[in-house]
């Protein structure tokens, strides 16, 4: 996908870029090639595959929740900013939280914020488990997102507790976010949450299928979850 063909599917759904949105476009991808050489962000460095399988796919989920109101969002493990900076350049007045485990990841996105000039944009180097037991984050979030960061079960229980009550988690995810669906059924109201949606869509030229799970907060997330570091993984809830 090249950036001509980017900014003409983002206009059918109804997302129209100015040409400084599209430089900013560039310059992450400049950015994320070079910083790529010193760390190990994305194994995708082609121009066309970064616009439509990084920036493109980033996108997908404003197809489904409306950020045209005013939104804040925490985007849990975002990597090298995927999906959360994307829709920060999109809409700007939309409030970004970034938690992620791995320091130089942070220090990445640091530099990216500050050379892309984007504001309410916050970063923290911290475990999700930790992360979302801090007054100052739990149940505080409108939407919560995650891209492919672990099976939904432990998701769920890393994502819910940031999530306010009537507030969204959307997880996205490939071909199998069914089965991962059918595998957190258990575990999703034992986090206060309930299942809204499943949305399945190809990225354009049939370059591969993804689901994008939404779920609603309902009720608060019980105080013992998130469990400590490393627990969710290692005993997923049923």
């Amino acid at each position: 996908m090249n950036q001509e063909q980017f900014h003409h599917q983002l206009a059918r759904q109804g997302i129209t870029l100015s040409p400084a949105q599209l430089d900013q476009f560039e310059q992450y991808y400049r950015l994320l090639v070079d910083w790529n050489q010193k760390m190990n962000l994305t194994a995708l460095t082609e121009r066309e595959e970064v616009y439509l399988k990084h920036f493109y796919d980033s996108l997908t989920v404003a197809f489904y929740y409306n950020f045209r109101e005013p939104v804040n969002l925490v985007d849990v493990g975002a990597g090298a900013g995927f999906p959360s900076l994307p829709l920060k350049i999109c809409f700007p007045h939309v409030q970004v939280t970034i938690v992620d485990s791995l320091k130089k990841r942070i220090t990445f996105l640091e530099h990216l914020v500050q050379a892309l000039n984007l504001d309410h944009v916050r970063l923290y180097h911290d475990r999700a488990e930790h992360f979302g037991q801090l007054p100052e984050h739990r149940e505080q979030y409108d939407l919560v997102l995650a891209r492919a960061v672990a099976r939904l079960n432990v998701l769920s229980e890393l994502c819910l507790p940031l999530a306010k009550v009537k507030g969204t988690f959307i997880a996205m995810k490939g071909a199998k976010g069914k089965e991962e669906l059918r595998e957190a059924q258990g575990a999703i109201p034992k986090l206060g949450g309930e299942i809204k949606d499943l949305h399945q869509l190809y990225l354009p030229g049939d370059e591969g299928e993804r689901q994008l799970i939404i779920l609603h907060k309902v009720r608060p997330t019980p105080g013992k979850y998130p469990r400590q570091p490393g627990l969710p993984a290692k005993k997923p809830l049923k």
